[in-house]
């Protein structure tokens, strides 16, 4: 049996999902696969430095953002990005199962939850 390519790494920012799978990770660069299960969120936060960049690999998927409001609804092959700074929340569409690949750079990762 081979190894995987990847590692799962636990929870961040006190939210679960059904699968977290690091692809590469360096100093001011990280690509992470995540899985939400039905009902699961990435709940709002933003980051300080890094831009969010999403590639909707199952989906429909939505980025909801704050400043300015919006709801970017994400088919499988469709990619968004969320500048440093900008609140942002994200789910599957109606709540269901989603799966995205995350490229999260350039600069210093940091999650910081809005309550």
């Amino acid at each position: 049996m081979t190894e995987p390519a990847y590692k799962v790494e636990p929870p961040q920012g006190g939210y679960h999902v059904e699968k977290r799978e690091v692809v590469a990770q360096v100093p001011n660069l990280r690509m992470v696969i995540l899985t939400l299960a039905p009902g699961h969120e990435v709940p709002w936060h933003f980051h300080t430095h890094v831009t969010d960049t999403f590639f909707c690999m199952e989906g429909p998927m939505v980025v909801a953002t704050r400043s300015p409001d919006a709801q970017v609804e994400l088919q499988a092959g469709q990619t968004y990005a969320v500048p440093a700074q900008r609140p942002h929340r994200v789910t599957g569409k109606d709540m269901g199962r989603c799966r995205f690949a995350l490229l999260q750079g350039v600069g210093t990762y940091d999650f910081k939850p809005l309550r």
